[in-house]
């Protein structure tokens, strides 16, 4: 028995020739089979070339045709490209492939589909066989506890990928990990692999896909100075920036989140952490932004969902700015009806001077500040709004956000909107691909330039207090992580 291996770009054309008469071969000859095998076009040359040099061959195009004697074993005999083929099948057997460009050009495109297709299915199955390693620091946090049930229920990285959860934090809650792991392992999510706690950082990130910082300061009765605050959360993300970067996989993504200095942790990280890929590391935005969607949404009396395109500027939980200049509303009651796809701009339904003011996260408002007043495990319900926007990010991370609406995130500034360079501040981007872009087309107004050239300096400052020579490293001691 002969069997002929053919290999070639997905979408070539004298590959799709080749392979009808292969098959055509294999249907009326009864030693003649067939093994196919497509490569993407963007990685062909790679295997072409690694191929050749493993068998001695010289081949330069697509297709690559060999004949294996499946009951001799041993080095294939290359037969070369689609000429060399047509004209050994007509020596061998007298028959040739008629095919006409047309039918050549229709069926490789077919194949590339094809091929795509099959590359998409590949991957869900090594999703499941590898599940995502998902870390979350400060995993005693009644964010934690929400997020869990959110990332577990496959609506965040779909429904065919699994999860393990690694609970950090330290070791004085470590019966408060037990507890949330005995919830989750009880609650039996279908995608979610494993579940577990850790109280020593001699395995921290181990091979962790996602890093979800949920670090913040406990405000107790006496206000703590400024610098005191800075120097707290910059010694923990340094010990967690050098351990992220030795532990985690090269591609690791890292979320900061929480209700203070969001911004300076995702630079703490980025610093500490050079190896890190810098568009991998974001600081979260989305509760605020969702925050300032709802109290508009009161006021208009719609949905908070119909609410869209609300921008955050600058310092997420500091000195940063709520833009409504492109923000549109959707389900308004009023004398215009349209579809349900149907909105308006929000400064044709609301006469106020709101979308010029500064924001920070003491005198936003007094919905937004009490949602930062609570900060008590036995008070869970506390937590429910920044998970579902950690879980909303990543869902916009992994699978693309709402076509044409605009995100506000966090990101190491390259000098976009004339932003200074070198910090992390929030401004409006989409999602796709499994990544972000800027969108450094949308027109700014000229408050929103006036304000843009205002808001950074609190960022540089923190930037300046943060990376000052700290000798005392208090977060990290013996293997454990100090509160």
């Amino acid at each position: 028995p002969v069997l002929a291996v053919f290999t070639g770009r997905a979408n070539c054309p004298y590959y799709a020739k080749a392979e009808l008469l292969a098959y055509y071969l294999q249907a009326n000859l009864p030693d003649f089979r067939v093994h196919k095998i497509t490569k993407h076009p963007d990685k062909w040359e790679e295997w072409l070339h690694d191929i050749c040099e493993r068998n001695g061959w010289e081949h330069k195009h697509s297709p690559i045709i060999w004949r294996e004697l499946v009951d001799r074993g041993g080095k294939g005999l290359l037969l070369g490209g689609v000429n060399d083929f047509l004209e050994y099948a007509q020596h061998y057997y007298g028959i040739t492939s008629p095919m006409l460009s047309e039918e050549m050009l229709a069926i490789a495109e077919e194949n590339l589909q094809a091929h795509l297709e099959t590359e998409k299915e590949e991957e869900e199955i090594k999703g499941l066989i590898n599940p995502l390693q998902i870390w979350i620091t400060s995993a005693s946090a009644p964010t934690c506890y929400h997020l869990i049930p959110l990332l577990a229920n496959g609506e965040v990285f779909g429904i065919t990928t699994e999860i393990s959860i690694h609970l950090l934090d330290a070791e004085q809650f470590d019966e408060v990990l037990c507890g949330v792991v005995m919830e989750a392992e009880d609650m039996a999510f279908p995608l979610l692999r494993s579940i577990a706690k850790h109280t020593g950082m001699e395995e921290a990130f181990l091979q962790a896909d996602i890093v979800i910082i949920l670090d913040d300061i406990v405000f107790k009765r006496e206000a703590p100075r400024l610098e005191d605050c800075i120097r707290e959360l910059s010694d923990t993300c340094r010990v967690y920036a050098p351990l992220i970067e030795k532990n985690a996989k090269s591609g690791v993504r890292v979320i900061a989140a929480g209700k203070t200095f969001v911004n300076l942790k995702a630079l703490v990280i980025k610093t500490y952490g050079p190896s890190i890929k810098p568009e991998n590391i974001i600081a979260l935005a989305t509760f605020w932004e969702s925050a300032a969607k709802a109290m508009l949404a009161r006021k208009l009396n719609v949905n908070a969902a119909g609410v869209k395109d609300v921008i955050i500027w600058g310092n997420v939980t500091g000195w940063s700015y709520i833009d409504f200049s492109h923000a549109r509303v959707y389900g308004f009651d009023s004398a215009i009806w349209g579809p349900p796809d149907f909105s308006r701009l929000l400064s044709n339904v609301i006469h106020n001077s709101c979308s010029a003011e500064f924001f920070s996260n003491k005198i936003c408002s007094e919905s937004l500040s009490a949602r930062s007043s609570v900060n008590s495990w036995e008070y869970r319900g506390v937590g429910m709004s920044p998970a579902h926007a950690v879980a909303t990010i990543l869902r916009y991370w992994y699978q693309g956000s709402p076509p044409g609406e605009i995100v506000s995130v966090g990101i190491l500034s390259e000098g976009q909107f004339c932003v200074p360079e070198g910090i992390f501040f929030s401004m409006p981007v989409r999602f796709h691909d499994d990544t972000w872009e800027v969108m450094t087309d949308l027109e700014i107004n000229e408050t929103t330039q006036e304000v843009l050239r205002l808001l950074h300096h609190d960022l540089i400052q923190e930037k300046l207090v943060a990376l000052r020579k700290i000798t005392e490293m208090r977060p990290y001691k013996d293997g454990k992580i100090t509160s």
